[in-house]
């Protein structure tokens, strides 16, 4: 099974819609997971077109900076535990990682989105950086963000995949380009913690 991953698209304040390349690159996936700040439900009306969508309600979905509130919507929530391949992934948009502690934790993160619900794979957003962890054993992967990678001006940004095999999940960031789309290479971004 592959499932994409996408988050922070910011759609329309980045730009009218998402690039052509990220619906190119999802066009074969099983699912597709949105880990919040939307902005736009049209953008998961669009991304649904290609694989069934979940999306994690963001604070920029919530009216944050001014921006409309999103309507309820049966795809978005503020967090999601779903089975796929197996698997108990969760996603929800903000978590800690690295973690703040005493109080902003990823233990106490997972508890107040998840209850005792045990996870395999975390996916999440909101900071607009990739990042694929093991904490603990959970696999926690944030696809970035494909239009305010990093924060920066609008430009061509990341997504990501999981792919599911035989009860084990591997993650991996994608760079999007203006011809293609290429895996996106760790060794050249060492992680601080």
């Amino acid at each position: 099974m592959r499932i994409g991953l996408i988050s922070d698209t910011h759609i329309p304040e980045a730009r009218p819609e998402l690039w052509p390349q990220v619906f190119d690159a999802f066009r074969n996936v099983d699912a597709i997971l949105h880990a919040g700040d939307i902005h736009d439900l049209a953008v998961i009306d669009r991304l649904a077109e290609l694989a069934p969508t979940f999306a994690a309600r963001g604070n920029g979905d919530d009216g944050s900076g001014g921006r409309p509130v999103q309507p309820n919507d049966s795809r978005l929530r503020d967090a999601w535990v779903l089975e796929l391949a197996g698997l108990r992934i969760g996603m929800t948009h903000a978590v800690p990682i690295p973690e703040i502690p005493p109080h902003h934790t990823l233990e106490r993160t997972l508890r107040r989105c998840f209850g005792d619900a045990k996870l395999d794979v975390l996916v999440y957003g909101d900071t607009h950086v990739e990042a694929v962890d093991r904490v603990d054993g959970l696999l926690c992967v944030n696809p970035g963000s494909p239009t305010y990678p990093h924060n920066l001006n609008v430009q061509l940004g990341t997504i990501g995949f999981l792919d599911i095999r035989h009860g084990a999940a591997e993650a991996t960031i994608w760079q999007l380009t203006d011809e293609r789309i290429i895996e996106f290479d760790w060794s050249r971004w060492p992680r601080p913690w």
